[in-house]
């Protein structure tokens, strides 16, 4: 396939809209009913009755955030298309263009003069990078299982759990039932398939890897083969990063061999297939890794490990992340249809449950494909099945990068985030380079899009890629990172990066020759012409909103680290000289310094609402006026648009407040052009960010805090009328939980991190309430400021509630007993140590858990709830997890599910322990 850059695909007429792939269908079942597996995940859990066949986008994403796979479930020939996500073209190269400084005195005198074709004539000749694109992110290539003819297959049923992250198929065939699990490990850095009958030896496949790059296949040994090769050559530079993806079986009962490239088990009643790629990408710069040793020794490690504890050591790794946030919004027999029909009949259904599910999605989205030490999430995540794909699933700055990692903080994904911060780190040294050579400038800066060899130049023309701000963009995030966790060493190690961009724009900004505003030029407001074939201009409106946002997060950043006074000054006093925002002629925001009419009235990028969101220069009762001109932009833009776009509305709908067009434009999204079956987000064709723009868009309907207070369902639709939600978190450094009814919250728990007030909004404050401190066991005095606003003084690790006077609690409830008697038996390093309560209950219940283990630290953590019966329930919120020295905190370990009363249930903390043998010490259980 040839290479589809954006710009080809976007203002490619007709050529480009063969590319875009047309509405699917799909129709209800009669008399189904979700499969038991899927009600036990509460819903959390795509599912269909038939195979993904050929269709890429029916198939089901696994991943651990540096593997990938596309799981089809087909009968006859099962197809795991893999990824790693350093495959990318090319290898490493410099962008930076040495013709720019020399020109961009007359570039800046073109674009003042409004010659902005001249302009952008100028900078394609001179400020282009080099290459003039970037590289691709690339496939690895297909594990294919042959299983023979599929005639006769029944029960079919195939699904992806979100609860534990493990895609499943399942049927029966000659009256054998089989299933197979597969699931991404990152404690084990393994693709792991379970294959197993009811019936022995019944299990007999032959296995073979293909793929579309430069390979060679082989079996390495009896039970092995090996897919080798390395990554294409694209834009004049040479393929460099070399792969090594193996594939092993471990069977029980049959026999397995390999010859020739081909893996053949026969007769097996369970089979194990591990599945290790090794990358020889280091960094940015460095292709010299030891791909093969790093593919031999995960595969080596994982075979000494069972299944059963490979599958327990994936879920815990997994559910200590995704257990965090717990959603209910409701449930129709809706649900009980496979998910491609749900999607399919989406607007004409009462379905609230599926944008739980689509929340809940986004975040398991971002935890398979975005870990610490990965890559960050790409525009497919880590998900691609091509060597050229479009837009070569890159990350793009303009909007689709940060757009991925706005659910991170607020749903309680803050590690998710890490790969964004080591990414700006690399770019602070490339993009020195781009702003030396290219601006005769110090600092940083990147342009609109980037690549894993972290190209910083300009790309893809001027009409698109002259935008100077994506590297002052990402040096925001870093400061709102920090409002969340309030982490002073985070911020202390990425504060040059800050500093850096900061000091980019101190060397390059100009003085408009009429305003006498202080403005970017040449940029662009992001790829939206202000006259034909000319968006280069001067101070368009985004980035003078970015550049508010980074020097005031540089200044405070450098007041907290007490460092930088006269650069502090510096910045502020550019921040001063910014061009403010303006209200059009239209009722609107202004996108340029002159009230200019957009050449397309409903382009996909409203990009000057920036400040609406993701930042907070707009807000309705800080800046009325310009609140009402957002509203005005959004009604002239109309609700059109992108997957990606209308994600992002849906976001600005909910700081305006406004339920009813948020919910609106989330139904919009859950189209068959919008939604692949498979509920991939379809820009068309398919981007992620859509899904984290879904997912952030939900969070910010039910949870604001970018205005210095914690507004409680600022924008709950009429569609959702009783619901719960726990573990949101808020700037300042809160964990929010609520339970609401009729529209309006019933209570609310808030978690502090940190000392401090916290300011809370509501509709519950304007009506009678009560505030307690529940982990003190007091009531707590609040100060109201407005109507709806109260104020009140929190402790760090204490939990508040506040709650409608006569109310039956239930988010939380008492339990006991409270303590369980300390561990006097040793516990050897590495081993875990189960510790249980039994406990009755009505209602909720919510645990702070301490537990000391003597001298050895504490390495890892899950929590477990047995019922009665034996039933073990896996929807748990595992809270937050802190380790000082030897002792380990859980705190707000909970099943917040409803029982009968007198029911008991079993409470089970599970740890496990490094270091020489040392016996855990005590383990405390207080509840809450």
């Amino acid at each position: 396939m040839p290479e589809v850059t954006r710009r080809h695909l976007i203002f490619g007429g007709a050529a480009g809209a063969a590319l875009v792939p047309l509405g699917w269908t799909a129709a209800a079942r009669a008399g189904f009913t979700a499969p038991p597996e899927v009600r036990a995940a509460d819903d959390l859990a795509l599912w269909y009755d038939q195979p993904a066949g050929a269709e890429w986008l029916r198939a089901l994403p696994i991943g651990n955030g540096r593997l990938g796979a596309m799981v089809f479930g087909n009968i006859d020939t099962e197809r795991l298309q893999l990824n790693e996500d350093t495959v990318w073209a090319g290898g490493p190269y410099d962008s930076a263009n040495s013709r720019g400084a020399a020109a961009l005195a007359e570039i800046r005198r073109r674009v003042f003069a409004d010659q902005w074709t001249s302009a952008q004539d100028l900078i394609n000749q001179t400020m282009m990078g080099t290459p003039g694109g970037q590289l691709a992110y690339q496939t690895v290539g297909d594990l294919r299982l042959a299983f023979g003819s599929a005639s006769g297959a029944t029960q079919y049923h195939r699904g992806l759990d979100l609860t534990t992250a493990i895609a499943t198929t399942t049927y029966v065939l000659n009256g054998v039932r089989h299933q197979r699990e597969v699931f991404a490990s990152a404690p084990d850095q393994v693709v792991v398939v379970r294959l197993t009958a009811d019936r022995a030896g019944a299990v007999s496949f032959s296995g073979t890897f293909a793929s579309p790059q430069r390979t060679t296949t082989s079996s390495p040994d009896s039970a092995t083969i090996a897919l080798e090769g390395i990554s294409g050559s694209m834009e004049g530079v040479t393929g460099s990063v070399r792969f090594l993806a193996l594939a092993q079986a471990i069977v029980t009962g049959g026999t397995v061999t390999s010859t020739g490239g081909t893996l053949r088990v026969s007769g097996a009643t369970s089979v194990t297939l591990l599945v290790s790629i090794g990358s020889s990408y280091v960094d940015f710069r460095t292709v010299n890794g030891d791909y093969q040793g790093l593919a031999r020794s995960r595969l080596a490690a994982a075979r000494t490990i069972a299944y059963d504890q490979l599958r327990s050591r994936h879920v815990a790794d997994y559910q200590a992340l995704f257990g965090r946030v717990t959603i209910d919004l409701g449930r129709t027999a809706a649900a009980d249809q496979p998910t491609d029909v749900r999607i399919a009949r989406h607007a004409t259904v009462d379905d609230p449950q599926f944008s739980a599910l689509l929340f809940q999605f986004g975040r398991y989205l971002l935890i398979s494909s975005s870990r610490p030490g990965t890559q960050p999430a790409n525009l497919q995540g880590i998900w691609n099945d091509s060597t050229s794909p479009q837009w070569d699933s890159k990350y793009t700055i303009n909007a689709n990068l940060p757009m991925n990692y706005w659910p991170a903080d607020s749903t309680n994904l803050a590690e998710c985030y890490q790969p964004v911060f080591a990414m700006i780190k690399d770019l602070a040294v490339s993009g020195a380079r781009t702003a030396r050579a290219q601006y005769n400038a110090g600092g940083w800066v990147t342009h609109h899009n980037t690549d894993a060899w972290r190209g910083t130049s300009v790309v893809d023309g001027a009409l698109w890629g002259m935008w100077q701000t994506g590297g002052a963009w990402l040096a925001t995030l870093i400061w709102d990172h920090y409002l969340f966790t309030g982490d002073l060493g985070f911020l202390r190690d990425n504060y040059p990066a800050m500093k850096g961009a900061a000091q980019f724009f101190l060397d390059t900004l100009v003085s408009h020759p009429t305003l006498g505003y202080l403005v970017t030029n040449p940029s662009n407001s992001p790829e939206l012409p202000h006259h034909a074939n000319a968006s280069v201009c001067a101070g368009p409106t985004m980035d003078n909103q970015i550049l508010r946002d980074l020097f005031d997060g540089v200044a405070r950043a450098g007041e907290v680290l007490g460092v930088d006074q006269d650069f502090r000054t510096r910045v502020r006093s550019a921040r001063d000289r910014l061009p403010p925002m303006r209200v059009g002629s239209r009722g609107n925001i202004q996108e340029w310094l002159a009230d200019w009419v957009e050449t397309e009235p409903n382009h996909r990028h409203v990009s000057h609402l920036y400040g609406l969101h993701p930042s907070n220069q707009i807000t309705k009762r800080g800046t009325p006026q310009l609140h009402q001109a957002a509203r005005r932009t959004l009604e002239l833009r109309g609700d059109d648009g992108t997957g990606w776009s209308l994600a992002w509305k849906i976001n600005y709908w909910a700081r305006l407040e406004d339920a009813a067009p948020a919910r609106k434009l989330l139904g919009d999204l859950v189209r068959t052009d919008r939604l692949a079956p498979n509920m991939f987000d379809l820009h068309p064709p398919f981007q992620i960010d859509g899904n984290f723009g879904a997912t952030s868009g939900i969070a910010e309907m039910l949870l604001q805090s970018h205005n210095n207070e914690l507004h409680l369902l600022p924008a709950l639709p009429s569609a959702w009328p009783a619901g719960r939600v726990t573990g949101l978190r808020g700037r300042g450094g809160y964990t929010v939980g609520m339970v609401w009814n009729a529209g309006q919250a019933d209570e609310v728990l808030i978690t502090a991190d940190r000392d401090g007030a916290v300011r809370l909004r509501a509709r519950l404050f304007a009506a009678d309430f009560t505030v307690e401190d529940v982990t003190a066991g007091a009531a707590v005095v609040v100060t109201r400021l407005e109507p709806d606003a109260v104020q009140l003084t929190a402790r760090a690790g204490h939990t508040y509630r506040a709650a409608r006077p006569g109310g039956t609690p239930t988010v939380s409830a008492s339990v006991s007993p409270s303590a369980v008697p300390s561990s006097s038996a040793p516990v050897p390093a590495g081993a875990r140590a189960v510790y249980a309560v039994t406990s009755s209950w009505s209602g909720g219940f919510q645990a702070e858990v301490t537990v000391t283990a003597g001298t050895q630290a504490i390495s890892g953590w899950t929590v477990s709830w047995t019922f009665p019966g034996g039933q073990t329930v896996s929807q748990v919120w595992n809270g937050a997890f802190a380790q000082s020295g030897a002792a380990v905190t859980v705190t707000n370990a909970a099943y917040n599910g409803a029982l009968a009363a007198g029911a008991t249930a079993t409470f089970g903390l599970i740890a496990t322990v490094t270091g020489a043998n040392d016996p855990p010490t005590t383990l405390t259980v207080t509840t809450r």
